[in-house]
């Protein structure tokens, strides 16, 4: 979470999931991967958070931003990722423990009372989600690719020019 006496950096990349539960960890392990690649360079511009779900309080952390990515594993986007543009839009997740992107920028905006950050989704195609199993072949390859893709959106977030998918 984005602490109160911090200012927050203009770009915050998101990832979640469960590194336990084999596929379900491409969010984090995508957040660590860019982190590293981007430790240096860019730390007085980017901000890299996980967690295990998306929940109300990382509206939190989408204070003061400027861009913000999502990333998470994906058991129904194509292979090897998709990049949406969520909007915000009160879903069934609103009133759950856990929220979809969708649903975080609602609560964002009712209770900022501000139109969140721009805010692009991640998503990465994963195949087995079991607890204790291991990354698959395939998750990993989509993994890959899709830090090939982040880095360039990191980059272009900096310097504020939009990247396609």
């Amino acid at each position: 979470m984005l602490q109160a006496h911090k200012t927050p950096l203009p770009v915050l990349v998101l990832g979640w999931g469960n590194l336990s539960r084999g596929d379900d960890a491409l969010g984090p392990l995508c957040v660590a991967a860019l982190q590293g690649q981007f430790r240096d360079a860019l730390s007085n511009s980017i901000e890299f958070l996980d967690d295990y779900q998306l929940q109300v309080e990382h509206t939190l952390d989408l204070l003061g931003r400027r861009q913000v990515l999502l990333i998470d594993a994906c058991l129904d986007c194509a292979a090897p990722f998709e990049v949406r543009q969520p909007q915000p839009y009160p879903d069934h997740s609103y009133t759950s423990h856990a929220l979809t992107p969708s649903a975080l920028l609602q609560v964002f905006s009712d209770v900022h009372g501000q139109v969140a950050p721009a805010t692009t989704m991640l998503a990465i195609r994963g195949e087995s989600f079991e607890l204790g199993q291991a990354m698959s072949p395939a998750a990993q390859t989509n993994l890959a690719a899709a830090l090939i893709w982040a880095k360039a959106w990191l980059e272009s977030a900096i310097l504020q020019e939009p990247v396609s998918a």
